[in-house]
């Protein structure tokens, strides 16, 4: 305020500091501070400028987020040392010094002013980069998991990136077509040449003491043989030396499958990464807003719940004949192209969701074949077997996949999987939600039969969901382990010695927090709908939410319930801490 007094003239006081008069400056002098004011106007608007500037040469747009995340996805990738990656303890200790690097780039941009989508995907980098760090000061799969070093996998995983932590370079039998091309051939030689190599590097780095991953570790690569084999089979007489790198191969994995027995009486220590760490990796890493704790309680609800609800549906049906399952590879093929058809029209018809033409294929392509009574039938095979409706609703996966192809994500940070399983709670969460979601919605009302498997399905998947937990906070072996799931997943059909119920209970020790992503993610996707619901009022429809939630991608339901609510209380912590 002084400011304009001495602008307009110049002001006397008493003696008691009151002003008496103003006496007015003269004309030249009020032009002399006129000036005066504009220059200062004048640099005040250029440092304002200059510090924009400067700003957004220090990462402050949202274009320069993205170059920090092309720059960071090619960062994580371990160099390559002789073709193939490199695990060693020097390497993976500098890509854990240069991490520091590229989280300062990371946080010194500000977002303030940006869209919620825009900041919705910087936390998707912060959160990648987060597990990066915990791989390095926790989890350390190349040193403690000798199946960190699988390399052959021929089936394609049902959500966007392999499930558990996974060797870079892998060999993807699933995106080869068959019979092979020379070019392929030569291609598919050239990968499998790096097998030997791979478990040679493995021996050297796998030094620390986790005795259930090591076990866990010989299982999967004695697999491993068994898909060499048949890949064997499958391209016999292809190519000479085609025949020669699988054979290589299949000696390298005999030959470390042997190692890895051996060093077993050594490996005495806990596998999990306790309570604590677990916390950790729920709430930076997934973006989840619970605990350890917090998941136990509602495993152990949802599994009293499911109980409950089978036996009074077992009930309700009891006068009903019980489901049989089928009998032959034609009617097999037969009723599993008609659940597909009968599940898009329910879709389309019912008014569940937007259908697309890509949708039927992607679902018609993943039926599967018939397994013969004689073979090895495991859980979801009965399940399948009974009712092919019932996993048609799960397979909402290979939609979900058709659609991050055929409908790209206009952010270039969501178009792509994320990293360490941060899909797992929004991918695992909606494919188990929709199977209650599409049977309360009437999917199965001319089935009252195939209700019952929806119970069933959500004990297993409670069941198998503590065993992870508790693994984790190391008061049980994956024996232990075991026994519970198959103990509580309803009749018997989680049999002890099947190979399911090992890959599954392996796979939840090996990725922390992917075990419960069935059941907390079906949660959250309930707690959503519910608030969603309450927000829109009568504006509210099934096929509105589905749509919403599709088109966020897949990503932590927390920052899809912050686009969609606008609501960002599960990760307030988050915004604060960065």
């Amino acid at each position: 305020m002084s400011f304009l007094y001495e602008l307009h003239g110049k002001k006397e006081q008493t003696s008691c500091g009151r002003f008496t008069r103003i006496q007015p400056d003269s004309p030249w002098s009020i032009f002399r501070k006129v000036v005066i004011l504009v220059i200062i106007l004048i640099s005040t608007a250029a440092w304002a400028q200059t510090t924009t500037q400067e700003n957004n040469k220090e990462g402050n747009s949202y274009e320069d987020l993205v170059e920090i995340f092309k720059d960071w996805r090619e960062f994580q990738k371990p160099t390559l040392v002789d073709g193939i990656p490199d695990y060693t303890a020097d390497a993976m200790a500098k890509q854990h010094r240069e991490l520091t690097e590229y989280r300062q780039r990371l946080a010194a941009v500000d977002t303030s002013g940006w869209s919620v989508s825009q900041r919705v995907d910087y936390l998707l980098i912060w959160a990648e980069m987060n597990g990066l760090d915990f791989d390095h000061r926790v989890h350390r799969p190349w040193a403690r998991n000798p199946a960190f070093y699988t390399m052959i996998w021929p089936s394609q995983s049902d959500v966007p990136r392999r499930e558990g932590p996974v060797l870079h370079g892998t060999i993807e039998l699933w995106q080869y077509e068959f019979p092979l091309t020379p070019e392929r051939a030569a291609d598919l030689t050239e990968q499998l040449r790096t097998v030997p190599k791979i478990f040679e590097q493995a021996k050297g780095n796998l030094v620390e003491n986790a005795r259930d991953l090591w076990l866990g570790g010989v299982r999967r690569m004695k697999r491993q043989n068994q898909d060499l084999d048949a890949l064997a089979r499958r391209v016999a007489g292809t190519n000479g030396e085609l025949d020669s790198a699988i054979q290589q191969a299949r000696e390298a994995t005999d030959e470390f499958v042997a190692w890895l027995e051996a060093e077993a009486p050594s490996k005495t220590g806990p596998s999990g990464v306790g309570k604590e760490n677990y916390n950790w990796y729920l709430k930076n890493v997934y973006l989840l807003p619970y605990t350890w704790e917090e998941e136990v309680t509602i495993m152990r609800r949802e599994l009293a719940r499911a109980h409950a609800s089978l036996r009074l549906e077992e009930h309700h049906n009891r006068e009903l004949p019980p489901l049989t399952p089928i009998a032959s590879a034609e009617e097999y093929d037969n009723r599993l192209n008609a659940a597909v058809t009968e599940f898009m029209q329910f879709l389309k018809e019912e008014e569940i969701v937007t259908v697309k033409d890509y949708m039927d294929p992607a679902l018609r392509a993943k039926i599967g074949s018939f397994t013969p009574p004689d073979e090895y039938r495991h859980f979801f095979a009965k399940i399948n077997l009974r009712d092919p409706v019932v996993m048609r609703t799960h397979f909402y996966h290979w939609i979900e996949l058709a659609r991050m192809k055929h409908e790209p994500h206009p952010s270039p940070i969501r178009r792509v999987p994320l990293l360490y399983n941060i899909f797992a709670f929004r991918a695992e969460g909606l494919a188990t939600a929709m199977e209650e979601m599409m049977m309360h919605a009437g999917l199965f009302d001319d089935r009252p039969r195939a209700r019952e498997l929806i119970w069933i399905l959500v004990a297993q998947r409670a069941a198998r969901a503590l065993g992870g937990l508790y693994m984790h906070s190391n008061d049980w072996t994956m024996q232990q382990a075991v026994d519970f799931a198959c103990e509580w997943t309803p009749r018997g059909w989680l049999e002890k010695d099947g190979a399911l119920v090992w890959f599954e209970q392996d796979l939840y020790l090996k990725q922390p927090g992917y075990g419960t992503s069935y059941i907390t993610g079906k949660v959250e996707i309930e707690n959503l709908m519910s608030e969603r619901a309450r927000q829109l009022g009568d504006d509210f429809t099934l096929k509105r939410f589905m749509d919403e939630v599709n088109s966020a991608g897949v990503i932590p339901l927390s920052l899809v319930r912050w686009q969609l609510t606008g609501k960002d209380d599960e990760i307030t912590h988050l915004l604060q801490s960065r």
